[in-house]
This record gives structure tokens, sequence and C-alpha cells, in this order.
């Protein structure tokens, strides 16, 4: 595995009511890796935390927030798998995703993946890795799909999902090279490393992803900015008829990111705390 990189944490503890905005206003700022909403299940206060790879400016993004926020540096380990250590199972659509401690407790009649973390994100305990693993399961209901793509694919969990609901390769891509070898080692863990094909990519013009296209499926959990800046790559690889979902936004970007995305039939939204996830449609199918 490659070693850890460093990783940074900026943080704010403000008002509920005010977390989806402060969330949007750091994400469009600062360009985190990731933006995460801890609430106080009986409080008044949530907690915005934005992830980084290199340390951010602590004064220029409190200038911005108009206060204080704490930009800190995460312990030099593998924090994310740390992390995950003792979380529940998560039962998304037809999906149970478990890790190493829950081997034990996958039910009968599920699609189990087990998702070990490492330095990558998603292991379907967020709401929306949760929210496309359901729109996966629903969109199999009605049709299949023979060209997938999971662009920002973080642990592979969206990919291998599609690699166990349609038996077709997926190709699944990442800017970090950390996310792509995860991806690639969970792949193996659950059977399905002949269909899932991870690589290294920034953008859709990446010649692997290009020589996919075009794609009847694209999986984008990414974060709203990356969605609006891809929008005309990603529209563009899109089959006639294909499907597009849309996650890793929140609910006061939704009409902003679907802006980007006009050319698209909007077909539904799903949503689950501040999050979102929403599912397009190309025409001429």
């Amino acid at each position: 595995m490659t070693a850890n990189p460093p990783l940074w944490k900026a943080h704010i503890t403000l008002a509920k009511g005010e977390a989806s905005d402060m969330a949007s206003l750091i994400e469009l700022a600062s360009e985190p890796q990731a933006v995460l909403i801890a609430e106080e299940p009986f409080g008044a206060s949530a907690t915005v935390e934005a992830l980084y790879t290199e340390e951010p400016d602590a004064a220029a993004l409190s200038k911005i927030a108009g206060r204080a926020i704490t930009v800190e540096p995460l312990p030099d380990q593998d924090w994310i798998r740390l992390s995950q250590e003792g979380l529940p199972p998560v039962r998304a659509g037809r999906f149970f995703v478990y890790g190493a401690h829950d081997a034990g407790a996958v039910p009968h009649g599920v699609i189990a993946m087990k998702i070990e973390a490492g330095m990558a994100f998603g292991t379907g305990h967020h709401e929306t890795t949760a929210l496309c693993l359901g729109v996966l399961s629903d969109l199999a209901k009605r049709r299949s799909f023979a060209h997938v793509l999971d662009l920002g694919c973080g642990t592979g969990l969206l990919a291998i999902g599609a690699a166990k609901l349609w038996k077709r390769p997926v190709l699944a891509s990442a800017i970090d090279p950390v996310a792509v070898e995860v991806t690639r080692e969970n792949a193996l863990a659950n059977g399905v490393a002949p269909l899932v094909r991870a690589v290294v990519a920034d953008g859709l013009s990446s010649p692997a992803l290009a020589a996919g296209a075009p794609y009847d499926l694209i999986i984008a959990n990414i974060l709203a900015g990356p969605l609006t800046r891809l929008a005309p790559q990603v529209v563009a690889a899109l089959a006639p008829g294909a499907m597009l979902v849309l996650s890793g936004l929140l609910h006061n970007q939704e009409q902003m990111v679907l802006s980007f995305y006009h050319r698209l039939r909007f077909v539904a939204r799903h949503r689950d705390g501040p999050w979102s996830a929403l599912v397009l449609e190309a025409p001429g199918r």
C-alpha cells in the first residue's frame, strides 16, 4: 500500500441551520478533498469539516466565512481506516456494505460488499454514498448498463456495486493514485477484479476515459465544484438515453449544479440529511 499522504482538517462549529451554507462556502472557496457535516443529534449545533492534502490558509478561510475557522494537521496514520473500526454495516437498496469486523453479520438476499477504506473515501456510511447505492438499486429494476463510469471512485464502492448488479465491465477513475490502488484491492476482495478497471485520471479528457466513451451510465459522487467544472465533459461523454447520477452536493447546491446540466432531462432527486443525489437522463434514447 502506498504511504499515507499528509492530511489537514479545517473545521468550525455553528448552528445547524447555518451548516449547509457554510459547507458550500468552504467548498467553493478552497476546493477540499471532502466536506463533512457532523450534527449533534439532540443539540442545536453542527460541525463542518473540510479535508485537504495541503495545509489551507486558515486566515483566508476565516475571512471568507466571517468567523474563525480552525485548521490543524491530522495524525500521520491511517486515520480513515481507524475511523471506520466499530462502525455498523450499511444497508442501502439491495446492497449490504460491511467491514472486516462485521464479516459474520451479512444477511441473506443482499448484494454484499466488503469495503476497507485505507486512505480513500467511501465506505457507505456517508449519506451521499448510500444515496448513490440506492439509486443504482432503483435503476437496476428498470434497465441494465453495459458501459459504466464511476467518476471519482474513492474506495471503488460504487464501481463494485455496478459490476455486481450488471456483471459488465466498469471503469473507475480518480485523481488520487491511492484511491485507485484501494479500488483495485477492494474489487479483488469482492470478486469483481476482472470487471472493475481503475485508472488515474483528471477529468474525462484523460485518454483512458475518452477511449471508453460514450457511457450509458456515469456515476459522479464528488463535490459540487467539480460537478460544475466537469459538466461539459460529462455531458459529452454520455450516450443517447444514458443515465447520470450526481452526488456529493448539498440541498442548497442542487439548482446550481442542475443549471450546468440543463441539456439533460431531470429524473429524480434523493435526499438524506443535508445531502442530495440527482438522477438525469440524456436525450435521444
